[in-house]
């Protein structure tokens, strides 16, 4: 009962934490498509993606150790509190597969 009470309590913070990782996340659009789902096979979806693997890839991008194009600079410009809350919409979203 009282985790239900918590989980009650504690709603209303999660969409607002929900709904600024969405804010956050939108300039992923322009490359991993509306809502993390790309059109094509180019970029990987984020849709689904669990929020530590992509908090490890944006970790890499920032640190140097993965190599990409405009990644580790748009990585850079998030502080790790935005990145958290990107991970976490996207996480929150049902997964999605590139199209064909």
């Amino acid at each position: 009962m009282k985790a239900w009470l918590l989980l009650l309590l504690c709603a209303p913070a999660l969409a607002q934490d929900l709904n600024a990782g969405r804010s956050l996340a939108a300039t992923c659009a322009n490359c991993h498509g509306t809502d993390g789902r790309p059109q094509g096979r180019v970029m990987p979806p984020l849709a689904g993606m669990k929020a530590e693997l992509m908090l490890e890839l944006l970790a890499d991008f920032r640190a140097g150790r993965q190599p990409g194009t405009v990644m580790p600079q748009i990585a850079k410009g998030y502080t790790e509190a935005q990145l958290r809350l990107v991970a976490a919409y996207f996480s929150s979203l049902p997964a999605a597969q590139a199209r064909p």
